[in-house]
């Protein structure tokens, strides 16, 4: 990227007939004099740093008034991007913020990338890289406790970690890399305490690694399926859980024909739950539309909840339904009808329920979360790494083990040195302090435009 020009993009969401402020954000040594270009102040406003000023944004061409507005202006380094800043608070809509923003762009300025602003903002020191990317996960947050880690990342609680192991890391290679050099110079190593604080930093990186994929299901949520045979209560549970008449339900087979996506938290665990067809041999067209379409949800959903009706029992018919679960997808196996009464051979159910009463849906909510591997939000999760930082952590863990294995095998010092480093350079991208431009832009491209 190049951080000599002047960049700019429309900062907020932008829709019709939504949001009664839109924000165009402008960034770079030019940012100023495209402001004082397109913003004509009332009164004797003065132009000063962090001070709001009000007046119209107009086309210099031919003077035309296109909005009311605020001007926000931050002179560098005191903005995000250490960068000077200029902010047009528009009227919100579409029309008229595009047209400022064709403006600006007239004037100057270039259309930002997706991320610029925050790649910027990382380039110039004002952000590390584990700050960055909490940003884009505080925005996408689909619930509070995912929040609260994004929170924590932009904090620098992720960075905060990492760094220290890296530092313990480097403490240690300094010192191999002089008696590489200089071990006739200087006093003898142990090499039994190399290894023991090698094997304390890989033992704190596998429990960053053991977290994240607490972090994971807290930032991204799961794809649940509700499936079973017609009439077996698949939507009075998903009713249930939504606590409102999302589904229709009725006492005739076939009801529900089509999928039905609904958005929810469990446990601060985002859940977009999908009530499929009930799956049976039908003549009926659009209910055979339905059914596909529900096969073709089994193979997506990181969980199914198959549901069967308890009063009834287990049946050929649902176990030839459990048979078509792909194997590698989580499954958890609902008795669902239990005020009905529970039959004599009840199945194979994980847990039983009525959807009606609400009996056993408590223990189901649960049991939903733990087939996933979740632990709860009792589990004191302070940090989480995101996919990108997990890899590099786990390549990191594993350039340490194989140091230790020189280390075992009682091999020379230098032989160490080269998967010390490697570790060290595995923890340097999670951080940014050793990062290639590649990884930069696929990092950044990630942030929508204006972030």
């Amino acid at each position: 990227m190049n951080n000599s020009s002047t960049i700019a993009a429309i900062a907020t969401a932008v829709a019709a007939g939504e949001g009664s402020i839109a924000i165009v954000r402008i960034s770079g040594s030019e940012a100023e004099k495209i402001g004082r270009k397109l913003f004509v102040s009332a009164g004797q406003q003065q132009w000063d740093s962090h001070r709001v000023l009000y007046g119209h944004v107009c086309d210099p061409a031919t003077g035309e008034r296109i909005d009311e507005a605020l001007l926000l202006l931050m002179r560098a380094p005191r903005s995000f991007t250490r960068e000077t800043v200029v902010e047009l608070h528009c009227h919100g809509g579409v029309v008229v913020v595009q047209r400022v923003l064709d403006l600006v762009l007239a004037a100057g300025a270039e259309r930002a990338k997706a991320g610029e602003f925050s790649q910027r903002a990382f380039l110039n020191g004002r952000l590390d890289l584990t700050r960055a990317e909490a940003l884009i996960d505080l925005i996408t947050a689909r619930s509070g406790r995912a929040a609260q880690l994004a929170m924590a990342g932009l904090a620098g609680g992720v960075q905060e970690k990492i760094e220290a192991l890296r530092q313990r890391l480097l403490d240690q290679l300094a010192e191999l890399e002089a008696r590489v050099d200089f071990e006739e110079d200087l006093p003898a190593l142990n090499p039994q305490a190399v290894a023991t604080e090698l094997k304390n930093v890989a033992e704190e990186l596998q429990l960053l690694i053991a977290a994240a994929s607490q972090g994971q299901l807290l930032r991204e949520g799961l794809r649940v399926a509700i499936v079973g045979r017609p009439n077996v209560g698949k939507s009075s549970l998903l009713n249930h859980l939504c606590g409102n008449e999302r589904a229709i339900v009725t006492d005739q087979a076939g009801t529900t024909r089509d999928l039905l996506d609904v958005d929810l938290v469990i446990d601060g665990v985002p859940i977009s739950l999908v009530d499929t067809a009930g799956i049976r041999s039908s003549e009926d067209i659009v209910e055979q539309l339905g059914i596909e379409r529900s096969r073709k949800a089994l193979a997506s959903a990181d969980v199914v909840i198959l549901v069967y009706n308890i009063h009834i029992g287990w049946t050929p018919n649902d176990e030839s339904l459990k048979i078509e679960i792909p194997k590698e997808i989580h499954l958890l196996i609902v008795g669902n009808k239990l005020d009905l009464g529970e039959a004599k051979e009840a199945g194979p159910a994980n847990v039983k329920i009525s959807a009606q009463t609400g009996e056993g849906m408590k223990q189901f909510k649960s049991e939903l979360l733990t087939t996933c591997g979740y632990c709860g939000e009792g589990i004191g999760l302070e940090v989480a790494l995101n996919h990108r930082q997990k890899d590099l952590a786990a390549s990191a863990k594993h350039a340490l083990a194989r140091c230790l294995d020189a280390a075992a095998n009682g091999l020379p010092w230098d032989f160490w040195t080269i998967d010390l480093r490697d570790a060290i350079s595995q923890l340097g991208e999670i951080t940014g302090a050793e990062i290639s431009e590649a990884v930069l832009d696929r990092v950044f491209s990630k942030f929508c435009i204006g972030k």
